[in-house]
Order: structure tokens, then C-alpha cells, then sequence
């Protein structure tokens, strides 16, 4: 009865502790998953604004109507991929651009870009679609902007690389609690040999 009692009690202490490090996974810090979903519509939103630019530059070069214009799209490209490449908060990036760490820094980046995007729409006729969707992205990537500039302001930015921090040293702190593979096979050959031989 003793035997049997410790044996039941070894996979009860183990699905114990598993369970409660999945407990410790599954919470997920909410402001950390918004921070996350708004800065993947910032993304789309600077991919929507990279796709307009592109098809601008391509217009004004093949019609030649207006090179500059080309031009200054194509510096409008290349800073809206800068952008893109902010949202990911890539260590690369972050450690040669500093100032993109602050939120108010890259609101102002965003705001650029929208400025860029929106500047010398060309009215005809032909290109109405164009400059529809010049406007949507524009004015979409200047919200991003401006909520960025003002969460920057309320310090959100500092408070979500706290809560960062603390994310990944409570995950550290959970695969320090998980025992190695090694030992939890053989803990399972353990626990079955234990079985097999109070069944005989």
C-alpha cells in the first residue's frame, strides 16, 4: 500500500509541476499583446505605404513627366522599409539607432514617411486611384504616428520595456524549472519499471 502510494504520488508531483508551469505560459501580459498587434498595423500600414510610393515612382519614370518625383519616392521607399524594420524591434537595429528605442522618435519617423507619402499628389484623372490610395495610406500611417507620439509622452514605451524585461526573465526562470529531457526519460522508465514490478 506504501509502494503503491509513493508511486502515485511521483506522477501527481510531476503533472503538478508541469501543470502549473503551463499555468506560468499560458498568461500572457496584456499590454505586451496589444503593443504587438498595434505595431503589426503599423507594419501593413508602412508595407501599404512602401506599395504606393513603388507604384508612383514606376508612373513618374515611365512617363517621364516628372523624375523628381521618382525620385523623392524612392527616398520615401527606403525610409518606410526603415520603418518596417523599427516594428520588428530587430537588436541590430535598435543598437545603431537609439533614438527608435522611444516611442516619440518613432512616431515622428512614421509621421515623415505619411508626409512623404502624401506630398505632390497628381490630380488627373488617370491616377485617382493612385492618390486614393496615397490618402488612405498617408493619413493611416499619420494616426500610427501620432498614437505612437502620444504614448511616448505617457511613457507607455518605458512601462512595455519593463514588462519586456520581466517577460523574458520569468520565461528564463521557467525553462530553468523544467527538468532536462535526459531526466524526465528516464524518470519515465523509473516510474514504469516501479509499475511493471508491483503488478507481478
Amino acid at each position: 500500500m506504501a509502494g503503491n502510494g509513493g508511486e502515485e504520488g511521483l506522477p501527481r508531483a510531476a503533472s503538478s509541476s508541469s501543470g502549473a508551469v503551463a499555468r506560468v505560459r499560458a498568461r500572457g501580459d496584456p499590454l505586451l499583446i496589444v503593443c504587438r498587434c498595434f505595431s503589426v498595423i503599423t507594419s501593413l500600414t508602412a508595407i501599404l505605404c512602401i506599395c504606393v510610393n513603388v507604384l508612383s515612382a514606376v508612373r513618374s519614370f515611365k512617363d517621364g513627366s516628372d523624375i523628381f518625383d521618382g525620385i523623392f519616392r524612392c527616398y520615401a521607399v527606403a525610409i518606410a522599409l526603415f520603418v518596417v524594420v523599427a516594428e520588428t524591434e530587430w537588436g541590430f537595429i535598435m543598437k545603431f539607432c537609439k533614438i527608435l528605442e522611444y516611442w516619440a522618435g518613432r512616431g515622428m519617423l512614421q509621421i515623415f514617411v505619411a508626409v512623404m507619402t502624401r506630398a505632390f499628389p497628381n490630380e488627373s484623372s488617370s491616377q485617382k486611384d493612385l492618390v486614393l490610395l496615397q490618402n488612405i495610406a498617408s493619413y493611416m500611417l499619420l494616426a500610427c504616428g501620432l498614437i505612437y507620439i502620444i504614448s511616448g509622452i505617457l511613457c507607455i514605451g518605458f512601462l512595455k520595456r519593463a514588462r519586456q524585461k520581466k517577460e523574458v526573465s520569468r520565461e528564463q526562470a521557467i525553462k530553468d524549472l523544467e527538468p532536462p529531457r535526459t531526466f524526465r526519460a528516464k524518470h519515465s522508465r523509473d516510474l514504469a519499471i516501479l509499475l511493471a514490478k508491483s503488478a507481478t
